[in-house]
This record gives C-alpha cells, structure tokens and sequence, in this order.
C-alpha cells in the first residue's frame, strides 16, 4: 500500500514558540486516520500545512506522491478541506455554495448534477437545495461545508472536527458516507475530532503535544499500552493520597482534573485494599477498562475533555 502522506522531520515555529517538532509519519492511501492533541498540541498548524495554507519551513512533505513545497497545484487538484471555520456564502442558496464550489475544479453539466445529488441525499440536503443559507440552523451549514469540500470527490479529504453542529443522526450518516468514499473510490481520510467514539472508528490514531509525535498505533493497540485496569478515585486531598498510595502500596496515581488515576493488572483485586488503607479517605472509586482517554492522559497528561474545553 502507498502512502497518501509522508512527512519527515516537519518543524514549524512560530517566532521562539515550536508548534511542530521534528514530526515524522506516513498515512496509507485508504487510511481513516484522526489527530488527536490537546490544545496547542500542533494539530491546526499541522492541518494548515496539509492544506497549502502554510509553507513548510524545515522538512519534508509529500501529498499523494506531490511534493508539498514545488507541486501545490497538483496537490490542490486533488485535495478536499472542511475546516472548523464557516466558508459559506450566507446569501446563495444550498445548490448555489455547492455549484461555486464545483465550478473551482472545472465540474459542470451531467457530472455536476450526478455530483451535486449524490452529495444533497447523502448529507440529507436534497428538501433544503433551495433555500439560502443564512436560514439555516448550524447543523446543516455544517452539512453544506462537507457536501463543498467532497463535491469533487477529492484523493484526499482533510476534515477538521467534521462533527461539529451535526446531531447525533448526521454524524453516523457522515462517518457511512465516508466508508462509502473511502471503499469505492480510495480516498484517505485525515480528520481531527473532539469525539473520542469518532476516534475509535479510525485505522490509526496519532497523538500530538506540544508539536511532538506521543503516539501512533490503532485504536486497540493504543488502549493496549496503558496495561491493566483503570482506576479512578475522588478524594479531598488527591496530592497527598497520591503520595501515601505509592508510600504504603506501592501504587504510581496521578493527579488528573481533581481526581487520581492509575493503571494496575487485576484492578478488582486493589479496589478493596486501597478502600481499607484508607478508611474515610474515599469519597468514590471506580473500576474500568483502558479507553482511548486513558491513553491520552498517559500520553500528555491532559484529559481529553479538559483540553478540547481550554480550546480557544
């Protein structure tokens, strides 16, 4: 299988501030792949890269065999992009937004109209064709960005929090209709998500902090790093209980958003144990297995909730 993205040693910085450091990775071709990273992480630097926004500073990239700094035009041809930013003209109708942007990449008469009612029954826009689209509500804006940005059934599909404003029925539909792409016509998938059950769905998952690579693997072998079970305990004072679990059990928690998390084989076996160290001390404990969060909190120290809500 070829890479659709290559990417070796990408740094970018913004004056003394690095947003992306030494990043080296490959995504297959037909690859669903999602970027996870707490804020500041790298991924909006990484996305305006992808995109042709950026010019690279130091690196390499390549898009689907294009070298991202000499063919930009090869790479534009053949890219889609949805971004979290609204890019619709509130003044034309549905079919008006999705037509303009068709008609950038040279799409018009029967193509165009196959294209064009492929993508309104799709997304669920064939009864709203008409209507303009400031009297909208921002779910189904949201619909007219994708059926934009997939108009021209593009080799690679850039979506940045593809999700947002879509009900929970939109958002099923969308992830059918790009398994649909991605098995008919070979396109990759590169997305970020604020949705960790998003995240699951994907064939590898990459996580940045602080522009750096943490982790890339597939959903299960990710989960599969943190070992053992989850444990999670609500306590007045978690720095000190911290200290005292590692003291006397020899346990190794951490302090996340006011909580102690730790990860430990046979976690049922510890659930009594740490109950009767402590007596009075919890106010709850509770029992899991590893999650895609457990994963990211190990992987940047954040919980995933925590640093999508600090998210300008």
């Amino acid at each position: 299988m070829s890479a659709a993205v290559q990417l070796s040693n990408l740094t970018y910085r913004y004056g003394q501030r690095t947003a992306l450091d030494q990043l080296s990775l490959e995504i297959q071709t037909g690859e669903m792949f999602v970027f996870l990273g707490p804020n500041g992480g790298g991924k909006t630097t990484l996305f305006r890269l992808l995109s042709t926004l950026l010019n690279l500073q130091e690196g390499e990239a390549s898009l689907l065999g294009y070298d991202l700094r000499r063919d930009i035009t090869e790479i534009r041809l053949r890219l889609g992009v949805v971004f979290q930013a609204p890019s619709l003209d509130k003044k034309l109708t549905v079919s008006e937004n999705i037509r303009f942007q068709a008609a950038l990449y040279g799409l018009g008469g029967a193509t165009l109209k196959q294209r064009e009612a492929e993508m309104l029954a799709q997304l669920g826009l064939a009864d709203r064709a008409r209507e303009l689209v400031e009297t909208l509500s921002g779910g189904l804006k949201r619909r007219v960005e994708l059926a934009k940005g997939m108009i021209h059934h593009p080799q690679l599909l850039l979506l940045d929090e593809p999700s947002t404003g879509l009900d929970p029925g939109a958002r099923v539909d969308l992830w059918q209709y790009l398994s649909r792409m991605r098995r008919e016509f070979g396109v990759t998938v590169v997305l970020t998500t604020h949705l960790l059950e998003e995240a699951d769905k994907a064939d590898r998952i990459a996580i940045l902090n602080r522009g750096k690579l943490v982790a890339l693997d597939t959903p299960d072998a990710l989960r599969a790093t943190v070992g053992g079970d989850s444990i999670t305990i609500e306590t007045e004072d978690p720095v000190r209980l911290s200290g005292e679990l590692q003291a006397q059990l020899g346990l190794a928690a951490n302090v996340v958003d006011g909580r102690l998390r730790l990860e430990q084989a046979s976690g049922h076996e510890w659930i009594a144990r740490i109950v009767e160290a402590f007596p009075g001390r919890i106010a709850s404990i509770t029992l899991g297995k590893p999650t895609l969060e457990d994963v990211f909190i190990e992987k940047t120290g954040h919980r995933f909730w925590q640093a999508e809500e600090t998210a300008p």
